[in-house]
């Protein structure tokens, strides 16, 4: 299996799929690169390089103590950019992984960085302060540390129909993709996992906004309610001049599967366009 190592000696796992121009995935919390299956295979079959990484502590990666912070984890999509040598690139941040699109834009100045693209993203601000005060109250994340804690496979399992959607009147979403997605996400390591939800509730990119100088598409569902669209896409996109905002009517968080077609689309047109 292909692994890269960052400057801290973490290992990272990566599928480097197809040729062309390169298009880097990155996943949400607590998934890994897998959760892209059907963007992976479709882009790549469209004449494009698709490269997905498990961050750390996720997935095959390692899975090492601490460096669950975004400039860490932003160091860490720098070493795939590096190591692969990849330029003319386009970024595709899902959930959290919008952060490190976001953080790794202002930390790095978006080098080696051609378009982005902020999938049901956690940016630009979520956690509920006193210059925040539409975000998301602290304790709805602390409730989401607390289940971790008691019992992470039940906590997971309960958070994945949330995450898709799933309900007594949404047959789209089968048990098998649920089981598909805790499969993912219990591949984690538990530390990793506690750490990143503060990560990605409580680091503010606000800042990292302004260091989006590319083609921007923000792609969100406005039925999502795990990253409440209100509180996310919308504010980012008034943050990034120029940037293209597509709204998925009644579509929830998990839209790589429950609107896979419609966003497979909207991102090749956007990669090409």
């Amino acid at each position: 299996m292909p692994f890269i190592e960052t400057a801290d000696k973490t290992t990272l796992f990566y599928n480097d799929w197809g040729s062309g121009r390169p298009v880097v995935l990155i996943h949400g919390w607590p998934l890994n690169a897998d959760m892209w299956e059907y963007q992976s295979v479709f882009l790549a079959s469209q004449g494009l390089r698709v490269i997905a990484y498990d961050r750390r502590g996720f997935g095959r990666s390692s899975q090492p103590w601490s460096g669950y912070d975004y400039d860490t984890m932003a160091d860490d999509l720098k070493s795939i950019l590096d190591t692969l040598d990849l330029t003319d690139a386009v970024l595709v941040g899902f959930s959290m992984g919008g952060g490190e699109v976001a953080r790794y834009m202002g930390r790095h100045r978006g080098e080696r960085v051609a378009k982005a693209a902020l999938i049901s993203a956690v940016t630009p601000c979520l956690l509920r302060g006193g210059d925040n005060p539409d975000g998301v109250d602290r304790g709805t994340f602390d409730k989401m540390i607390d289940g971790l804690r008691q019992d992470r496979p039940h906590f997971l399992a309960t958070f994945g129909k949330q995450f898709f959607g799933a309900g007594l009147l949404n047959f789209t979403v089968t048990t098998e993709i649920l089981q598909w997605a805790l499969m993912m996400a219990m591949t984690g390591s538990p530390k990793a996992t506690l750490d990143c939800v503060r990560a990605f509730s409580e680091t503010d990119f606000r800042q990292d906004m302004a260091a989006f100088r590319v083609p921007t598409l923000i792609v969100h569902g406005d039925a999502d309610a795990t990253v409440p669209v209100d509180k996310s896409g919308r504010v980012a996109a008034s943050m990034i001049p120029g940037s293209v905002l597509k709204e998925y009517a009644g579509a929830p968080h998990a839209l790589f599967f429950t609107e896979k077609d419609k966003l497979n689309q909207d991102l090749l047109a956007f990669i090409r366009g």
